[in-house]
């Protein structure tokens, strides 16, 4: 049987989710990558930045949630840190204190994938934090509403040198609930391929903003930027 869960996130990797207008369910996409993100012996740490709603530990967390959890909460001794599922989650302030927080964080999980849920007027602030180093950035966008608008967002991030996906639908209920829970299956949340193109290792060679799908159904006068940038 093939496994078909995204390949192992290489180290270091910080992934920026923020929604494009006023799209719903950037926060449940950003738990999901978190769990697409987290193995057995290495938790993704998900920082929030969003409504300021602090998550409490669960009773069933792995062990490597839980010592990521420990660890922050002792270089962090004032933060909000929770082991849920395989996620260790951190929740900041939505200001520039919680842009320079996720710098004071990131050393401790060196060797993990960071998720920072953050809303769109702090996109920039966290872009122009050298600590920061985001490598890759994932839009949660209505194409129907907003395609003008998030092809500016996706041509902006991608001038950074970000690799940028968009997902264009919420996740569902169940799999959204899951997913802050930190128990969402890699295979039940987001797509395998948007999720290796935001978690890709080294070597990978491939940068696009939708997926193909998305690609052919669009028409060619429509096509954003950020997707004819993506194809050269």
């Amino acid at each position: 049987m093939t496994d078909s869960r995204p390949g192992r996130a290489s180290e270091g990797r910080v992934v920026l989710v923020t929604p494009v207008g006023a799209a719903a369910g950037s926060k449940a996409a950003a738990a999901a990558l978190s769990c697409a993100a987290s193995e057995p012996d290495r938790a993704a740490l998900s920082i929030d930045l969003g409504d300021g709603r602090a998550r409490h530990s669960s009773l069933i967390a792995t062990a490597a949630a839980r010592k990521l959890e420990e660890r922050l909460a002792v270089h962090l001794p004032d933060a909000r840190v929770a082991s849920r599922g395989a996620v260790c989650h951190l929740t900041l302030p939505p200001d520039g204190e919680g842009i320079d927080l996720i710098a004071a964080a990131l050393p401790i999980v060196r060797d993990s994938v960071a998720v920072v849920h953050l809303p769109p007027h702090l996109l920039r602030p966290s872009l122009d934090e050298p600590s920061v180093q985001a490598t890759a950035a994932l839009l949660r966008a209505d194409l129907a509403d907003d395609r003008a608008l998030t092809a500016l967002a996706a041509g902006d991030l991608i001038g950074h040198g970000l690799r940028v996906a968009v997902l264009k639908r919420p996740l569902g209920r169940l799999a959204a609930r899951a997913a802050l829970l930190g128990a969402l299956p890699a295979s039940g949340g987001l797509p395998v391929r948007l999720c290796e193109r935001l978690l890709e290792t080294e070597d990978s060679k491939f940068r696009h903003c939708y997926d193909e799908e998305d690609e052919q159904d669009a028409d060619q006068a429509e096509i954003p930027r950020c997707e004819r940038q993506a194809r050269r």
